[in-house]
């Protein structure tokens, strides 16, 4: 079987990458396309193949010449690339194709071999390789059959909302009869082509077939193969995270801080989630509203005040919004002086805020990183800070210190004027309730040395809208960091949500539960793998000691290398001294029992 790769386009997406090279000459991993295409075709026995060439073709000649890693290469020049589209390029390979049996593929993929694999044991002669279709995605796409027959192939204008989940994206990788070729395909390409013209695209000339004959071409899915289509400066960055491999895979991914949708089949154990919350019902009311929330400007900073006032039940002017807790945190050390003791290791945000030079590290000196709110005070005494930045439960380690402690402290430090930046982003993961909160009216009047911060985006589980709140009572800390911040800093689907979670305040407290149960779970069972040892945790993630012979670093490549799953390196926070750490994050019991399976299979 040969293989034809159309290598026409003129990729003007791509910019100046392929002002005059084609897109398979762009390289991912330090390697073109179109040798990643090539080896990909030899790993699995294809040693011929016919390249249609258009733009930048002397340049891909050179490069790849008459063979490239084992296959044997020629060439079919396209000398009207720029004015017409694939449905002429594949034309010009129909001598080619009616010869012999062939995979036919777009020049601009990058995928791994195992596809090439499955398409060619499909017993099927004819077949197209689909995935799953995500929301993401552009082009055409098809529906099966249970059988995997392709009834119908559609485009964008086509597509039915409704219809999305059953969708099959095109991989733009086909197996093709040289007997369908000649007595099907070619035949409606010749009439499709006098009807419409050559600047076309031949996936109109399948969907031709697939109505007529819905058994022409069967389904060869790949949904959970990796694979890329590289259409401008977006997917390019992607596909290098994809296809990275060992440490480079886990910076690239952890250097986009987010964003882990894009890339399918991988489960994030990094960031910190409230999964199970917001409930279907809260984002079905979101989902209503989101057209008319995105065509019209939110509210300014006052209304968004008064919202989480309502949220928290206090007078609006104790409380401020932030486009996520670290637009407050950034804002709120701006313009001050004065040493600021943190506990350590902890949250990286709060050292970088405040500036790194003001920081007095309090280090605790129980195992585990313990420390109780006693220990808190006296260090500040001894250390004549100016505030404390206390995060509670703390990140990484999940310690906890209790309600009455933290008023302890708060009031011991108010005697010698010290401002306690109390954070309790993740205090409603401790059992679930509200009971321990400090964003409360009578506690901030009479602490005006209280600053209360929480990042809605990680508690309540939505962190893709960007929401966060600051609560005291000293006026003049709110005025300095309202007049830092945007009038229109909160956009209008976080400020819908904001009106409408206290219709859901008992969910959210059952998914808090939730949370706490799934915790308990998923440390007793962390704690039978015995590279692990597993630290207590009041909060939604648990810190873990790395014991031979694993290392953070090796573990983490191999989760994510292997199984698909990002984790968090915290050897390298101030404060663990070189001893091995790992975060992470308590998720449902589905992806939960995913990291236990793989953790177990690492023992062996």
């Amino acid at each position: 079987m040969q293989a034809i790769v159309l290598a026409a386009g003129m990729g003007k997406r791509l910019g100046a990458l392929t002002r005059n090279s084609t897109k398979c000459m762009v390289k991912v991993g330090g390697k073109r396309l179109i040798e990643h295409a090539l080896e990909a075709l030899s790993s699995q026995g294809i040693r011929k193949a016919v390249i249609v060439t258009g733009h930048g073709a002397e340049e891909l000649r050179a490069v790849v010449g008459a063979s490239c890693a084992g296959v044997a290469v020629s060439y079919i020049h396209n000398p009207d690339y720029a004015r017409t589209n694939n449905i002429y390029s594949l034309l010009l390979a129909r001598e080619a194709m009616e010869a012999e049996d062939s995979l036919l593929l777009e020049s601009d993929l990058i995928f791994e071999p195992a596809i090439i694999a499955d398409c060619l044991r499909h017993p099927s002669a004819n077949t197209a390789v689909v995935a799953r279709f995500m929301p993401w995605m552009d082009g055409t796409v098809t529906r099966l059959e249970d059988n995997h027959d392709i009834t119908c192939f559609l485009g964008k204008k086509e597509m039915v909302e409704a219809d999305l989940a059953h969708y099959y994206k095109t991989v733009n990788i086909y197996k093709l009869s040289k007997d369908f070729c000649r007595d099907k395909f070619f035949p409606f390409l010749d009439v499709y082509i006098r009807a419409k013209g050559l600047n076309e695209y031949y996936e109109e000339v399948f969907k031709v077939l697939t109505f007529i004959d819905r058994g022409a071409l069967r389904a060869v899915d790949v949904s959970r193969r990796l694979w890329y289509e590289i259409d401008d400066i977006q997917d390019l960055d992607i596909a290098e995270a994809l296809f990275a491999r060992g440490k480079a895979k886990v910076e690239a991914l952890h250097a986009r801080y987010g964003g882990y949708w894009r890339f399918p089949g991988l489960t994030d154990f990094c960031y910190l989630v409230n999964p199970y919350f917001p409930t279907p019902p809260m984002f079905a009311e979101m989902s209503r509203s989101f057209p008319v929330l995105v065509a019209n400007y939110p509210s300014g900073q006052r209304v968004q005040n008064l919202l989480a006032a309502k949220m928290f039940g206090i007078a609006p002017h104790h409380i401020l919004t932030g486009n996520g807790a670290s637009e407050l945190i950034r804002a709120m050390f701006r313009g001050e002086s004065g040493a600021v003791g943190l506990s350590v290791p902890t949250f990286d945000e709060y050292r970088a805020s405040a500036g790194p030079e003001r920081i007095k590290p309090f280090r605790p000196v129980r195992p585990d990183f313990r420390y109780t709110a006693g220990e808190l005070g006296d260090f500040c005494l001894r250390e004549k800070v100016s505030a404390l930045i206390l995060i509670n439960p703390d990140n990484p380690s999940g310690n906890f210190i209790s309600r009455g402690e933290v008023l302890r402290l708060a009031e011991r430090l108010a005697e010698k004027n010290i401002r306690l930046i109390y954070d309790e982003s993740f205090l409603d993961f401790a059992d679930g309730s509200a009971d321990h909160s400090l964003i409360e009216g009578s506690v901030l009047e009479r602490l005006p040395n209280l600053a209360v911060v929480k990042s809605i985006s990680k508690s309540y589980g939505v962190p893709g809208l960007r929401l966060g709140v600051l609560a005291s009572s000293d006026r003049a800390l709110l005025e300095r960091v309202w007049k830092e911040i945007s009038i229109w800093n909160i956009n209008s689907p976080a400020e819908h949500f904001l009106q409408i979670i206290d219709k859901y305040g008992t969910d959210f407290r059952a998914a808090c539960r939730r949370i706490a149960e799934e915790r308990e779970r998923f440390v007793r069972a962390l704690g039978e793998i015995p590279f692990l040892r597993v630290l207590p945790s009041a909060a939604n993630y648990v810190l873990c000691e790395i014991l031979p012979p694993w290392t953070p670093a090796a573990l983490t490549e191999t989760l994510l290398n292997e199984h698909d799953i990002l984790i968090k390196d915290a050897s390298g926070k101030l404060g663990f001294d070189g001893r091995p750490f790992v975060r992470l994050t308590v998720r449902d019991e589905t992806d939960n029992d995913r990291l236990l399976a793989a953790l177990k299979a690492l023992i062996r």
